[in-house]
């Protein structure tokens, strides 16, 4: 997806911008609401990430209330610091699609921006993942690889969705912990390791062609050919 982010704080922008890069998405940065303004109203974009209070002359629901008065449609995610429900009641009623106040969980964000992109497409609720032979029941919740039944635990099993959901992207230990165990900091454990050779082991190992492979000083990546 193409996503354009609209934030002033150097620190959260550079976080959020290379967790998106990270993730297999292209993005644009403003650091101001005039700039912000500009390439929303004039560029086209799957996703806007914006945040309310902003240097220029323009906040954030002036841009919002000015894209919603050319009828952009564009799925818009507000990030703020506002978090009383009023604040958050004024974003959606200027025409937020979303509200995330910080701080936040990058893996979080990812997941909203893209159930935004998929609504703004008019897509339905995923509920089975398929990459290759491999298939994932989010109802059911169970797993099947050529057929065969592969009986997960719960970590396990939350493991191998995120990173399906993610096929053929680099996912690095950051988004794992965050999307996967809650962590928001690294335990400096080797937790993420243990799961994925356990997950190898049911998913992989019985089956002429591995799934899960390793990126080296990256991460792990889901995909049929080896990287």
């Amino acid at each position: 997806m193409r996503i354009l982010v609209v934030e002033d704080d150097k620190d959260v922008a550079g976080f959020v911008v290379r967790g998106l890069r990270e993730a297999g998405h292209v993005v644009e940065h403003a650091d101001n609401g005039r700039d912000g303004l500009f390439l929303a109203a004039s560029e086209s974009f799957d996703a806007v990430i914006l945040d309310r209070m902003l240097p220029g002359g323009i906040d954030g629901l002036k841009i919002l209330e000015t894209l919603r008065g050319q009828k952009n449609t564009v799925p818009v995610l507000i990030l703020s610091a506002l978090a009383d429900v009023d604040e958050r009641v004024k974003g959606l009623k200027a025409g937020g699609d979303d509200y995330l106040t910080k701080p936040f969980a990058f893996a979080e964000l990812l997941a909203r921006v893209e159930a935004l992109a998929r609504r703004g497409k008019g897509e339905g609720p995923v509920t089975k993942l398929v990459v290759e032979d491999l298939e994932l029941d989010l109802l059911s919740r169970q797993v099947k690889r050529a057929g065969q039944k592969v009986d997960l635990q719960p970590r396990e099993f939350r493991l191998l969705e995120y990173l399906m959901r993610h096929a053929g992207q680099v996912v690095t230990r950051t988004m794992l912990l965050e999307g996967v165990w809650d962590y928001h900091f690294d335990p400096q454990t080797n937790v993420i390791d243990v799961h994925v050779s356990r997950l190898r082991q049911k998913v992989d190992k019985p089956f002429p062609t591995p799934l899960i492979h390793t990126v080296r000083n990256a991460g792990y990546m889901l995909r049929a050919d080896q990287v």
